[in-house]
């Protein structure tokens, strides 16, 4: 008889034990980030855009924390989501471009040096998918991957559909049949809800890097007639453009409020943001070039360049009754915190024996005074874009380029394979980089020029070799 009540304790004590840790399994927040593409700054209306309408994405703003100095990790596409999925600069990862062969670079002489090619995305980092996965999340993405060699089943995603490159009359991996009329955004949508509804009882993260607002401008005609009859404002005024933007926010809004009628909002950290910024251009004057078809105004460029424009980009997170609503937060950040900062949240470690660059900012979520101390954050970019040769002089759309950001300064050094010219900012004064300091601070440009090739350094930074080719006598 005893040996029986003892048997029945051991039992008792054997249940409670998995009921406490399936009750733990379950407090653990569900993750959802939404990654837009190519969608800038001022791209909507809760970032001060007066033309594109994003109440949906407005409503998170309001019901939680937005960041006014939010940075992309790298300044276009597929750098900035090695980056984010690594938690590793792109100089560390090896991911430095979107191509190694880029299509207008076909004057292979007017380059003073050779640009160092794309490594293979590494198999043995742990990415952010594979860290939660090993933590007890179910994985999924659907959307742009953008990362090679590989998929997103390769790297911790449990469920996945990737396709980028048209909104209309797409094709995905894994293959599926799509109807005539399908808008790219609403596909994703729908299989990220279904995933959604799927594990609603288990911890989630769900990464949706929708391919909007990027090129091709496709949109739905109805709402393109809409802008049609809006006035232009500030900048931005292309009507397709503006009707992309309303399709993002109504893909945020299906996510929102799927999350909302499965009362899973209290228990579900939800980011908004970008992976650059929007293409655009300024004239020297500040003010924007005619063939933009947006503005990031009042920041200077956009996508390619690695002015403000072409970096800081919108940053948003919910979390119901976890993050205060309406709060705005100045505070630096970047795409390459977003891997601790949602280990953090999750309660999980850093992956043994791997780097992380970036800095968990979930005390700026939780406590809206809370100052960050003050550290480098660093963009690495060793790409050149198109030349010609004008008057005799070769001109180049940009060339390799990195930035140093620390505190209110901003320093950028342009170089082949040695240094070209450095330019210095201050952007709590000049956010529209304006006013180059460098002249006038020698001493800040060089204190923040060595902190920049430290971290060249660490991050084993490839940088571009001269070119046996170079010859702008070429043609002659």
């Amino acid at each position: 008889m005893r040996t029986f009540i003892r048997f029945c304790i051991v039992i008792v004590f054997f249940i409670a034990a998995i009921s406490c840790s399936a009750q733990k399994e379950k407090t653990k927040p569900n993750i959802v980030l939404i990654f837009a593409d190519d969608l800038g700054w001022t791209g909507l209306s809760s970032f001060g855009s007066k033309y594109y309408e994003t109440p949906n994405i407005d409503k998170l703003a309001e019901g939680g924390m937005k960041f006014t100095q939010g940075y992309a990790a790298a300044t276009v596409c597929a750098p900035s989501r090695a980056t984010l999925i690594s938690g590793q600069y792109n100089s560390r990862n090896g991911t430095l471009r979107v191509s190694d062969v880029p299509k207008r670079i076909n004057k292979p002489w007017l380059y003073k040096t050779i640009q160092p090619g794309n490594l293979p995305f590494p198999e043995d980092i742990t990415t952010m998918a594979e860290a939660l996965k090993q933590g007890g999340y179910e994985t999924a993405m659907f959307g742009k991957w953008h990362l090679k060699p590989g998929m997103p089943g390769d790297h911790g995603f449990d469920h996945w559909i990737e396709s980028a490159g048209k909104h209309f009359n797409f094709h995905t991996s894994p293959e599926y049949e799509i109807p005539d009329g399908t808008y790219l955004t609403d596909f994703m949508a729908d299989h990220a809800i279904e995933f959604i509804k799927d594990y609603k009882d288990k911890p989630f993260f769900l990464y949706l890097p929708d391919f909007l607002v990027h090129k091709p401008h496709e949109a739905k005609q109805k709402l393109i007639e809409k802008y049609e009859k809006k006035k232009p404002v500030e900048g931005h005024h292309d009507p397709t453009y503006a009707a992309m933007t309303e399709s993002l926010d109504f893909t945020v809004g299906r996510i929102f409020n799927t999350l909302d009628s499965l009362g899973l909002l209290d228990n579900t950290l939800i980011v908004f943001t970008s992976d650059n910024g929007a293409m655009a251009r300024t004239n020297p004057n500040g003010t924007i070039k005619k063939n933009s078809y947006t503005s990031n105004l009042p920041l200077r460029d956009g996508k390619g360049l690695m002015y403000e424009g072409g970096l800081r980009v919108p940053y948003i997170f919910y979390w119901k009754g976890k993050i205060k609503p309406g709060t705005v937060n100045e505070n630096p950040v970047a795409g390459v915190d977003l891997y601790p900062t949602f280990l953090d949240v999750a309660g999980l470690p850093k992956p043994k024996g791997q780097v992380l660059d970036g800095t968990s900012i979930a005390k700026c979520l939780f406590d809206p005074g809370y100052k960050m101390p003050e550290r480098p954050l660093f963009w690495h970019y060793p790409n050149y874009g198109p030349a010609s040769l004008r008057n005799g002089e070769v001109h180049y759309a940009y060339i390799p380029t990195d930035v140093l950001r620390l505190g209110d300064y901003k320093l950028i050094e342009f170089y082949h394979d040695k240094i070209d010219h450095v330019e210095l900012y201050n952007l709590k004064g000049d956010i529209g980089e304006q006013h180059d300091l460098s002249k006038e601070m020698p001493e800040k440009a060089k204190e923040m020029q060595e902190i920049l090739h430290r971290l060249q350094k660490e991050s084993n930074a490839r940088m571009p070799v001269p070119n046996p080719e170079y010859n702008p006598e070429h043609k002659k």
